[in-house]
């Protein structure tokens, strides 16, 4: 499954875009990154994504805003959230919007890694 999965990064850190990017790459995932939401809404990024990892916090549409775009245009991926702020967790619209998962910023990779497989297994 890992060479046919197309996991978008969205965040505005370089850093981590690049850090993510080289991970997932060497776990065997087609890879695409986005330094915004609406760089990435506004690509053909929506329609060929098997799972998005989006930073919460980013400066003119954060990844809650985004993710309820996608919600509004029908499209269902599997969204796993990563903030350095634990309070973003509580955003009002969090829970509603039912993401796969947080991921706290600084995280363990193996954990990203095991979360997108459970994601992307379709027998789950």
């Amino acid at each position: 499954m890992r060479n046919k999965a197309m996991i978008a990064v969205v965040d505005n850190d370089e850093s981590v875009r690049m850090a993510l990017d080289s991970l997932l790459r060497s776990s065997g995932y087609t890879v695409r990154t986005y330094a915004s939401a609406h760089e990435f809404l506004f690509s053909d990024g929506p329609g060929v994504t098997s799972c998005l990892i989006s930073d919460i916090q980013m400066p003119e549409m954060d990844g809650i805003e985004m993710y309820e775009e996608l919600s509004a245009r029908g499209i269902h991926v599997p969204v796993i959230f990563m903030t350095g702020n634990p309070d973003a967790q509580r955003h009002p619209d969090a829970n509603t919007l039912k993401p796969v998962a947080f991921f706290p910023k600084p995280f363990a990779t193996e954990k990203l890694l095991d979360c997108i497989e459970t994601v992307l297994d379709p027998h789950n």
